[in-house]
């Protein structure tokens, strides 16, 4: 039996999977600091799958693989090429089949005239997430049942928190990856609506795998992973510095736009926190400046310092830092008068409190979060 890593040596594992991912690709600093580096060029067989089961729960394991494999052949290492060769052929045939299988789904939406977009699942590209994941504005009840009729889905045991969000995870027979359908909101309690509203109107047709997709727009997509990483988990994976770097890097972000979208959902601090914990973290282990603008560096409430890595991701401090932007959000929506809004977010810290009340008494909290 594999001995499982050590928190140190998990750590030591994100360090170096951080480098070679935020390392400039086409610089000297790549061959020298990365390629050259002993402890790839030693790296054990154990050590390997350890980076990339760390990969695999970060969302980067197409992106790693390839490096990884770039810098074995030039290293002229055919055992390690190979170990490289191999996980990439696995993982690219897990996301043919998920691909495929979410083109079908949204193929039988739209043939039902069902708005559908893909949110969060194709951000990671060439890389895909643990799950797919969509948002439609159809009733659940016609979803629930085309769902049922043309996929033959069992659904999943939904929890307090898929109750309060509005979304079902479907079961596929075939597809390892659940289809999570966000239902006419967003957010950690369904408090989101603003956003929900807006976000087939603004999204865009793009090309993946040789299907087209709905997907958010640039603003939409920024605001989403925000709700996800400082609003509800609070930690980051390592895809979200480097997803969200891309799209900093591409000029693809409105910034005007951004500030104005987030302001009317009122997560805008959020936002402009989210922005500075990735050009930080991109600076720390890229060495790049992904020159944001002043005003969203000024109306961060912290940075890159504050994240800490815990249990294999990027930890954000709950107390007092992510309770300040809570109680941001809270506020906006009192101000805006969505009392019903405003009525589910005041239950977050209940859910959260009871999460981890149950994952202290049984290993688990399965059926609250």
């Amino acid at each position: 039996m594999t001995k499982p890593a050590t928190p140190s040596s998990s750590h030591r594992s994100m360090n170096l999977l951080s480098r070679l991912l935020l390392t400039p690709r086409n610089s000297d600093q790549f061959s020298t600091s990365v390629a050259l580096n002993s402890q790839f060029q030693n790296i054990s067989r154990l050590e390997f799958d350890e980076l990339m089961a760390l990969a695999n729960s970060n969302h980067v394991v197409v992106r790693g693989l390839e490096l990884f494999l770039r810098m074995m052949r030039e290293a002229k290492d055919d055992v390690r090429a190979e170990w490289a060769e191999t996980a990439l052929a696995i993982e690219h045939a897990r996301i043919s089949t998920a691909v495929s299988f979410l083109h079908e789904v949204c193929t039988a939406l739209e043939d039902c005239n069902y708005d559908v977009v893909v949110i969060k699942s194709l951000d990671h590209w060439p890389d895909l997430g643990s799950d797919l994941d969509l948002f439609t504005n159809a009733s659940s009840d016609d979803i629930s049942e085309l769902m049922r009729s043309r996929f033959d889905v069992k659904v999943a045991p939904r929890s307090w928190g898929d109750r309060l969000s509005r979304k079902w995870n479907f079961l596929i027979p075939g597809l390892p990856e659940a289809v999570e359908i966000h239902m006419g909101r967003l957010g950690q309690t369904g408090e989101q609506v603003a956003i929900a509203s807006r976000l087939s109107a603004r999204a865009r047709l793009v090309r993946f795998d040789g299907h087209e997709f709905r997907v958010p727009s640039t603003s939409d997509r920024l605001l989403i992973s925000t709700l996800q990483r400082m609003y509800r988990h609070f930690y980051f994976r390592l895809c979200d510095i480097i997803d969200s770097a891309e799209l900093i890097e591409s000029s693809a972000v409105d910034y005007v736009d951004l500030r104005f979208s987030a302001r009317q959902d009122g997560i805008w601090e959020g936002v402009a926190t989210y922005l500075a914990i990735v050009s930080d973290y991109v600076m720390k282990y890229g060495g790049s400046n992904l020159n944001l603008p002043q005003f969203v560096i000024s109306e961060a409430h912290f940075g890159g310092d504050s994240v800490f890595y815990g249990q294999g991701f990027l930890r954000v401090p709950i107390m007092p830092q992510s309770a300040k932007l809570y109680g941001t959000q809270l506020a906006g929506l009192l101000g805006k008068g969505e009392v019903h809004n405003s009525v589910r977010l005041s239950l977050l810290p209940w859910l959260a409190t009871a999460a981890a009340i149950g994952q202290k008494i049984t290993g688990s909290d399965k059926g609250i979060w």
